[in-house]
């Protein structure tokens, strides 16, 4: 009531939280994916569990599922109508379903283990997930930066339809953390993503934008978009101001920026249309803008 704010009440449920997209509330009904315990001890032993937890509007549970996959923790999750994705890792990637149509009574419809793991969850329609993180072998070590396509039109068996992974181990994307990075739509089967990619050797890194073509049928890539040039013979150097940090497009235009410039590309061809260099001092500190706005 205007600037009348009155304290309506709290609720607790154990564990702590990924990021936002480990909450939803959904027909008054709060939803919350939660990890409790630790991954490290003294001894090397683990003792987490994975948890889902339901909250009426007075913030008292009236539903959960605990204790998924002891031993790992949530690495993603994502809700999307009566559904939850949930992604635990220790050394392969379950990815679970969750029903919660009945809120007093959700329950575990089925799980995929891939190896690798996603660190954000993209629905694309109803009955697919894009998954963005890292592939790792059968033993849980990392091997590079991971594209996935899940198909979960069969609840009880979901499906990984297609996969991309990158070079280099140590590749890496800013899309895994801040989803602001990410560009998807569905209807141009378009995705656009920030990436690194580092073969342990300085001159043979590169940092710009992947564009995917992507649809239920599998990940195909369409070209790469980098704001950084060769720097003599010595190989290739980068510094972090020509690093790509936000794609989107406009009409049949797809503009990336960084602290160096914007540059604008043909959506079809990628081809390069023009560029604006961004001037100003690299003496002093300068932070790209998390939100572009035209």
């Amino acid at each position: 009531d205007g600037l009348d704010i009155s304290y309506a009440g709290s609720g607790d449920v154990p564990g702590y939280l990924l990021n936002q997209f480990s909450m939803d509330e959904n027909d008054g009904y709060l939803r919350v994916a939660t990890t409790t315990g630790q991954m490290w001890r003294g001894n090397g032993a683990t003792t987490t569990g994975n948890n889902l937890y339901i909250l009426n509007d007075d913030l008292e549970i009236v539903g959960s599922v605990e204790d998924l996959a002891p031993g790992e923790r949530i690495y993603s999750a994502r809700f999307v109508g009566n559904k939850a994705y949930m992604v635990t890792f220790r050394q392969v990637d379950p990815l679970y379903v969750i029903d919660l149509s009945d809120e007093e009574n959700p329950k575990v419809l089925g799980y995929l283990k891939v190896t690798g793991f996603s660190n954000y969850l993209q629905p694309y329609d109803e009955n697919h997930l894009i998954g963005i993180g890292h592939e790792a072998s059968l033993e849980g070590r990392s091997q590079g930066l991971k594209i996935s396509l899940f198909d979960v039109s069969d609840f009880e068996n979901p499906v990984e339809v297609d996969k991309y992974v990158f070079e280099g181990q140590w590749s890496s994307s800013e899309a895994e953390y801040d989803h602001k990075a990410v560009l998807f739509d569905k209807e141009k089967n378009l995705l656009v993503i920030p990436v690194s990619v580092n073969n342990y050797d300085y001159r043979d890194y590169w940092q710009g934008a992947y564009v995917f073509n992507i649809d239920t049928e599998g990940i195909g890539l369409k070209g790469r978009i980098t704001h950084n040039e060769k720097n003599g013979e010595s190989g290739q150097y980068y510094d972090y101001y020509g690093y790509v940090r936000r794609s989107l497009y406009l009409d049949d235009v797809l503009y990336t920026l960084s602290d160096k410039k914007i540059e604008a590309n043909d959506l079809n061809t990628l081809q390069e249309i023009k560029d604006l260099n961004i001037p100003w001092n690299y003496n002093y500190p300068k932070v790209v803008s998390t939100d572009i706005v035209f």
